[in-house]
């Protein structure tokens, strides 16, 4: 039986491939969160809350306390800019849990690679979006102006709590369901993780 060692603590969890149950799990909470954005712009916590709680449990009970630190920290990692969003430009809280959820049934490596595939997701089917409203100067525009928010308190004189005056007034925003790119970014992220492993 091979030695722990503290620096094995990232992969205990997911050694060599994530199980099916667990992609299983997200895709099928992602599915299900897509489908209710869509239907009522919202996110519901009768549905984040026991996929987060299942997954850090599940993480206990296959990777012990490592599973569970590696759960948590996939959990905030995931979590972290679409709180973020939330607080400074008023995006859906729903989509924050939801990401946090995900995290915990991932781990940190996976996690991480469904973030990246969620993130880009979200940035092509938010331009389709607005091209087909007819909005895409307008989202441009908007898009310029949060990049500019989220680096300003960084090459500027400014603060964080600057932030928010800086972001597009809500009458200006484009919204769109951004379950259904959750979705689509976990499915980009489970089918990669499938053909890497094959």
């Amino acid at each position: 039986m091979a030695e722990w060692k503290p620096a094995m603590w990232a992969t205990t969890l997911y050694s060599q491939s994530i199980p099916a149950v667990q992609w299983g799990t997200v895709l099928g909470a992602s599915l299900a969160a897509a489908i209710t954005d869509a239907r009522s712009r919202r996110i519901p916590n009768w549905l984040t809350g026991p996929v987060l709680l299942g997954g850090l449990v599940h993480a206990g009970l296959v990777g012990g306390l490592a599973g569970v630190l590696d759960a948590s920290a996939a959990c905030v990692v995931l979590a972290l800019p679409y709180v973020l969003l939330f607080a400074l430009a008023g995006g859906g809280a729903g989509d924050a849990k939801l990401m946090g959820a995900i995290g915990a049934w991932l781990g940190l490596v996976y996690g991480t690679a469904t973030l990246v595939a969620v993130c880009l997701s979200g940035v092509i089917m938010g331009l389709i979006y607005a091209a087909s409203a007819r909005r895409l100067g307008a989202v441009a525009a908007t898009m310029g102006t949060l990049v500019r928010a989220a680096i300003y308190p960084l090459f500027r004189a400014g603060s964080l709590r600057d932030v928010p005056h800086l972001m597009p007034q809500e009458q200006e925003s484009q919204t769109m369901p951004y379950g259904l790119a959750i979705l689509a970014g976990v499915v980009i992220a489970a089918t990669g993780s499938f053909l890497w492993h094959a």
